[in-house]
C-alpha cells in the first residue's frame, strides 16, 4: 500500500475527473459507498456539490471519511 495519493477517475453527472486519494482514503470511500448502498460517482457527485469553492473535491472526500469514521 502506498502512501503517495494516486489518481482515481470518477464520472460527476455525466463528466469525467481524476481526484489523487491516497490508498487508505479510497478504500474507506469506497466501503462507505458500499454501506450505503450507492455507487461512488453518486457519493462523490454529493461531496462535489456541497463542498466549497476553497476546498478541492480531494480534500472534500478526505473531510467526508474522517467525518464519517469519527460520527461512528
Amino acid at each position: 500500500m502506498s502512501l503517495r495519493p494516486k489518481k482515481h477517475s470518477l464520472t460527476l453527472r455525466g463528466h469525467r475527473t481524476s481526484v489523487s486519494l491516497e490508498d487508505d482514503f479510497w478504500n474507506a470511500f469506497r466501503k462507505i459507498a458500499a454501506q450505503d448502498g450507492r455507487a461512488i460517482n453518486e457519493l462523490a457527485a454529493e461531496i462535489d456539490e456541497t463542498r466549497g469553492e476553497d476546498c478541492g473535491l480531494a480534500s472534500a472526500i478526505r473531510l467526508f471519511v474522517l467525518h464519517h469514521l469519527q460520527s461512528r
